[in-house]
C-alpha cells in the first residue's frame, strides 16, 4: 500500500500552507476547512456548476469554491468568486454576468477573518 503524500502542485502547496497559516494566526477555521478540501485528491474535489451557484446565493454576496467551477447552467447574480479553478466556459459566464472572479490568497488577504463568506459545494 502506498503512502498518501498530499498534493505535488508547488503552487497549491503553497496556497495550502498560506491558507493554514492564516488560520492559525486568526483563529477563523473557514481558512482551515478551505485548505483541507484543496489538500483532497482530485477526484475528490469539489466540482460546481454555475447552476448551482446562481441557485443558493444573494446579489453581491463573496463565495469560496474548494475546488474547480465549471459553466454548466447560468449565473444572473453579481458575485465575488473565489475558486482554485475556473472552466474557460464557467469564466466567460460569470464575467458576462457583471461577477467577479477573486484568487483564494487575495481573498484571505482581503478578509482574513473571513466574515460574510460562504463555501459552496
Amino acid at each position: 500500500m502506498s503512502t498518501r503524500t498530499g498534493p505535488t502542485n508547488a503552487e497549491l502547496q503553497e496556497l495550502i500552507h498560506g491558507l493554514k497559516k492564516q488560520s492559525a494566526v486568526h483563529k477563523v477555521s473557514l481558512w482551515k476547512r478551505v485548505a483541507t478540501d484543496l489538500e483532497k485528491p482530485t477526484r475528490r474535489r469539489r466540482v460546481v456548476n454555475l447552476s448551482r451557484i446562481n441557485r443558493f446565493t444573494e446579489d453581491g454576496e463573496t463565495i469560496v469554491i474548494p475546488g474547480k467551477v465549471l459553466g454548466a447552467g447560468d449565473l444572473q447574480r453579481k458575485l465575488r468568486i473565489a475558486a482554485y479553478q475556473f472552466s474557460t466556459d464557467a469564466k466567460e459566464k460569470i464575467l458576462a454576468s457583471g461577477s467577479t472572479i477573486i484568487t483564494l490568497e487575495e481573498l484571505a488577504k482581503e478578509s482574513p477573518k473571513g466574515k460574510k463568506i460562504r463555501i459552496i459545494g
